[in-house]
Formats: structure tokens, sequence, C-alpha cells
């Protein structure tokens, strides 16, 4: 199963500190190498974004940074893994980096499994791309 962590934290909270960052690294590096993160990544500041929105049926850009925003999502990664368990106990493992290496800090680890068609466990964007022949010959 595919799941994706976003990580979210107030905003105020400040850089990561160098211990952080090397654990992070460490902890990123054995995960890429056993197959099990596919793709991860922090987030420049809010006041660098923007958001493209919908209200009252029309279309606006608003840049950042965004004053109703009360948590931000720091950063992400994407991990293949065999269960909900796995990816809990993964997440577990990297927010308590930051309890160790970046006292004070608080935030939100939230896990999410990619949406899979049939429970077929691809994604859906994989799936809709596979061509009707293929799936009759793999069954």
């Amino acid at each position: 199963m595919r799941f994706m962590y976003l990580v979210k934290h107030p905003g105020r909270s400040g850089n990561p500190t160098p211990e952080l960052m090397e654990a992070m690294g460490k902890l990123a590096d054995r995960e890429i190498k056993a197959g099990r993160m596919l793709d991860c990544g922090g987030l420049m500041p809010v006041q660098t974004g923007a958001q493209v929105r919908i209200a009252d049926g029309k279309l606006s850009v608003i840049d950042g940074p965004f004053v109703e925003a009360k948590e931000v999502v720091g950063g992400y990664a994407i991990f293949e893994l065999r269960d909900k368990q796995e990816a809990l106990a993964s997440a577990k493992e990297f927010m308590q980096l930051h309890l160790d290496h970046m006292p004070g800090w608080e935030g939100t680890c939230e896990v999410r499994a990619f949406g899979m068609p049939d429970g077929q466990g691809e994604c859906q964007a994989e799936a809709a791309t596979r061509s009707p022949t293929l799936d009759a010959s793999i069954e």
C-alpha cells in the first residue's frame, strides 16, 4: 500500500536543528535503500506559496502567507508499505527524531493511504493509465 505522510506544525517553530536534519537524512537513506520510501521533501515557508481557490463560483489566486492557517505543512514523504500498522510504526520513528533532536517542537505527522481502486493495491492514477487488455491478461 502507498502512504503519504504530511508533517504539520504551527509554523512558528523555527528551522530544524542540524542534529534533526542529520538524523532525518540517515533515516531517509535507510528507507530509500530498503525500497520503502519513494519520495520526500521539506516545503518552503507559506510566505513563498500561493493558493488557487474556488469560492462563490469564482476562481482566485491568493499569495501567502495565509492568515487563516493554524497549521502549515512543512514536509511530506511517500512510502510503499505493507499496511497501516507498518505506516504508523514508521511515522512514530520519524516523529521520535523530532522529540529527540528538537526539544519543544510540536507538530503532527498525518498518515494517509492513497486511494485504491477495488482494493487492488495500486494508485488510482496508475490504474487509470493501464490498458483494459493489460488488465485482462493479468487476471
